[in-house]
């Protein structure tokens, strides 16, 4: 192939519909018929990444290898492809015009009139086509964010406008992802809300190739007849999008619907071999048929929204089908434990993960957490804040350093055994200024974390500001904190994990970041293994 293709994907109706899901979906069987496929995620609002947003509102934030801070959506490209993303992967509107407005600043428009069109757009434009000048990629799928009809989605979609007219016919193709409710009242599906955001893309000069229609019930053959009429689309390029029970069904259900097939034919691809999803499928069947059944809390404190630690729920999804485990996540809101109620709030559990976060609410109930399951040998996962939390824990409870905390949390404590890096002291904006992305890590030979990793170097990505004090780590370890993984560069602790505990392993990077169907994470598979051998 000397051209690069693009696909470009659109919501209407409603968000939430699943974009990402079926961008990653399409780009798997892409994929497995052996086509180099990435996928890019363009978000409308103004931040210039995630990094900042609060979890509740845009759920977690997802980081690359590279240490860009970018949309959850990423995460799920990744654990599809098996392929890691980049900063050139997840574009906002904030990044585009913060581009443009220095551009103007440095002089670059000859004095023109600064404007949306043409300016944003190209920038827009620009960034599109970046990973397909690269030369490392067959199709580049793009993933629009919002709502076709949003005012802050304008600049995007006039954006695809030009480009698929600028790249000529079978270069670059629509896909518009919509909603066919069902109104138990009438007791029928409903067209009207699809015709109605088909043709807001049509007002803007986008003619959908090809839909794909979410539905809770099976969309008739006379449906689908009436939809591509009305929606000025082949029937074969009327795509059904039924509810499933995973996510990891989707790629099976789109082969089943031929959605790969009608995208290729669009973009005058042949075919070549059917996709190979038998890996896939054999995740798929232990993930269904499983052997084992065990109870894992999750003990953070954006618990009330799932997408809030999303990459950590995939993790144990991955982990429990390679061990044949159905992993049922009890999550457990950490400001609401206490001395008092913590044996009550964790009973039941066969493993405790203490999760990443920011702040100071809720860090009492972690810390007690911790105490509970290091005293009762309960296996134990502490990740990023979560392993700060076993450190003070430790120091407090062992040690006798009952003042012991994290600057974070008071910056006047006596015993400071996690502190702001050095580096940080000084950064005062707050956007993308963290430890950020993939750095190494030493393991210690002997260690419980080099016989999970089974190598003595591994590389994990960050994303915080506080670090282990390594003024404490000599007294910590005579006291049986062993460290158990230092970064060769800084040596600043990655890993802590006590000897005498069934598995009792803090990290202060994200593994779950790293975890994919084709590679489970080995941390989360030896997690579930070793609450499957507790339980039993």
């Amino acid at each position: 192939m000397n051209q690069t293709k693009y696909i470009f994907v659109t919501g209407g109706v409603t968000s939430s519909l699943g974009k990402g899901i079926i961008a990653a979906s399409l780009a798997k069987l892409l994929q497995a018929r052996g086509y180099r496929t990435t996928i890019q995620k363009f978000d409308p609002y103004i931040n210039v990444d995630p990094g900042t947003l609060n979890p509740y509102e845009h759920g977690e934030c997802y980081v690359t290898d590279d240490g860009a801070e970018t949309d959850l959506d990423l995460g799920h490209y990744e654990r599809f492809l098996n392929v890691p993303t980049s900063q050139a992967n997840n574009v906002t509107t904030g990044r585009v015009y913060l581009s443009v407005i220095e551009k103007e600043r440095r002089g670059e428009f000859l004095g023109k009139t600064v404007q949306v069109v043409p300016h944003i757009t190209n920038e827009i434009k620009d960034r599109m086509q970046q990973l397909g000048h690269s030369g490392d990629y067959d199709i580049v799928i793009t993933e629009i964010g919002g709502t076709v009809g949003d005012i802050e989605s304008l600049p995007y979609i006039e954006s695809v406008r030009q480009l698929v007219w600028e790249l000529g016919e079978n270069n670059g193709i629509v896909i518009h992802l919509t909603l066919v409710p069902f109104l138990a009242a009438a007791g029928e599906l409903k067209t009207k809300p699809t015709q109605h955001s088909v043709k807001t893309l049509m007002e803007s000069g986008i003619k959908a190739d090809i839909l794909v229609c979410r539905t809770e019930h099976e969309l008739s053959s006379d449906l689908r007849q009436k939809l591509a009429l009305f929606c000025n689309v082949k029937s074969e390029a009327v795509i059904q999008s039924i509810d499933a029970s995973t996510i990891y069904d989707v790629p099976n259900l789109m082969l089943e619907e031929g959605l790969d097939k009608v995208a290729l034919k669009k973009l005058d691809l042949p075919k070549k071999n059917t996709p190979d999803l038998k890996q896939w499928n054999e995740f798929l069947f232990k993930l269904k048929n499983p052997k084992h059944t065990v109870n894992i809390g999750l003990v953070g404190k954006y618990v009330e929204l799932q997408d809030s630690y999303k990459s950590i729920l995939e993790a144990f999804i991955h982990a429990g089908s390679i061990n044949e485990t159905k992993v049922n996540v009890v999550s457990i809101h950490s400001e609401y434990v206490d001395k008092d109620n913590v044996s009550e709030k964790l009973k039941g559990l066969h493993g405790i993960v203490v999760a990443p976060g920011f702040g100071e609410r809720g860090i009492e109930g972690k810390i007690e957490t911790v105490r509970y399951a290091r005293e009762n040998n309960i296996p134990f996962l502490g990740i990023c804040l979560g392993m700060q939390m076993a450190v003070i824990e430790y120091s407090r409870n062992v040690m006798g350093l009952k003042d012991a905390n994290s600057t974070e949390m008071n910056a006047s404590t006596n015993n400071p055994v996690i502190n702001i890096m050095e580096a940080q002291k000084s950064v005062t904006d707050k956007g993308g200024t963290m430890r950020l992305g993939a750095w190494k890590c030493s393991l210690q030979e002997g260690s419980l974390a080099s016989k999970i990793y089974a190598s003595s170097e591994i590389e994990e990505r960050h994303r915080h500001r506080y670090e282990f004090n390594s003024a404490y780590k000599e007294a910590l370890e005579q006291a049986g904190l062993k460290t158990s993984g230092i970064n060769p560069d800084t040596g600043l602790v990655e890993v802590v994990e006590l000897e005498k505990h069934p598995f009792f392993v803090g990290v202060q990077y994200h593994p779950e970041y790293k975890s994919t169907v084709a590679n489970p994470h080995p941390l989360f598979v030896h997690f579930v293994q070793a609450a499957v051998s507790g339980k039993n």
